[in-house]
């Protein structure tokens, strides 16, 4: 347990490292500019979708997790309005003071606090909140609920691609994100990577599983509370597996199974703080590169022993 926890540490140190934020901002920008294109094109047929997953669940079904969905939308449009309004009324005092790298990392801490200000606003009154948005939906006409509804799923569908997407550019840009590392910290030149196309058959098989499971498991997302356990689940199910074979690709010349299934629970440990990483805006473009460092540095740390 000592090696996970100090391999998260790790792993959010480095997350601060000017190195790591370049690779994360260009890529998770590309990424999000992507998705955003993909869904204006196809967001009818996402629409079309929604609606008809929609006509499916029982209407007090959709009433009580369209409630809880609305909630959680509201909850992340504060958080980004706060780090919005935070950096336009003080955003050139700030910068004035700070370099560029610690200008990035001031704004990751901001985009963090905010998140944990709001949530612990939501925790105590989360329950008022849900029941106002509950009495909204028992006036408003079953379309418009249907709209809106139809409206965060299409958002929840955007959101998964560019986190699913995110792996897989994590995956490309590992080599010279975890050679930095390496020699900076384990003192070697640098990292194996013969298993490149090994891992990314895993990550790509995973992917996929990933996608049609979301799909299959749509209903329960209508399910307050449960969705949320579901989604963490998933997460972590492809965390776990495309993360711990592409950071083993990386420290073993062969990578062995059976030596990673026997490291799960600490894998698991960590691609539950990944997962959790996914839900705050902004932090979901980090977590998968946060991911790649921490679970590299466990299993290097293992082989060091």
């Amino acid at each position: 347990m000592k090696k996970t926890v100090h391999a998260i540490l790790f792993g959010f140190k480095e997350l601060l490292d000017w190195n790591t934020m370049k690779y994360a901002l260009v890529s998770g920008g590309l990424v999000t500019l992507l998705w955003v294109g993909i869904g204006m094109l196809l967001w009818d047929t996402l629409m079309h979708f929604s609606s008809y997953v929609i006509e499916l669940v029982p209407f007090s079904m959709i009433r009580a997790n369209g409630a809880w969905m609305l909630s959680s939308f509201l909850w992340l449009q504060v958080v980004l309005l706060t780090f919005a309004l935070i950096f336009a009324f003080f955003g050139n005092l700030i910068l004035r003071h700070l370099s560029k790298e610690r200008y990035t990392t001031f704004s990751l801490v901001v985009i963090a606090g905010s998140a944990l200000f709001w949530g612990m606003v939501w925790f105590v009154k989360g329950e008022y909140i849900y029941q106002e948005f509950l009495k909204l939906l028992t006036w408003l006409p079953f379309e418009t609920i249907e709209k809106s509804i139809a409206f965060l799923i299409g958002f929840y569908f955007i959101y998964n691609a560019i986190v699913v997407t995110m792996l897989f550019v994590t995956s490309l840009f590992s080599k010279p994100l975890i050679t930095s590392v390496e020699k900076r910290h384990f003192h070697e030149d640098e990292v194996r990577r013969d298993h490149l196309f090994s891992s990314l058959k895993y990550t790509l098989k995973d992917a996929l599983i990933f996608m049609v499971a979301s799909v299959v498991v749509l209903p329960l997302l209508f399910v307050p509370i449960v969705n949320i356990f579901v989604q963490i689940a998933l997460w972590m199910w492809l965390i776990k597996d495309t993360m711990s074979y592409d950071a083993a690709a990386l420290v073993y010349d062969k990578i062995d199974t059976k030596e990673i299934q026997s490291h799960r629970v600490a894998l698991f440990f960590i691609s539950f703080v990944v997962a959790l990483l996914n839900f705050i805006p902004v932090l979901h473009l980090f977590s998968s590169y946060f991911g790649e460092i921490a679970m590299f540095h466990y299993l290097k740390s293992l082989q060091r022993n």
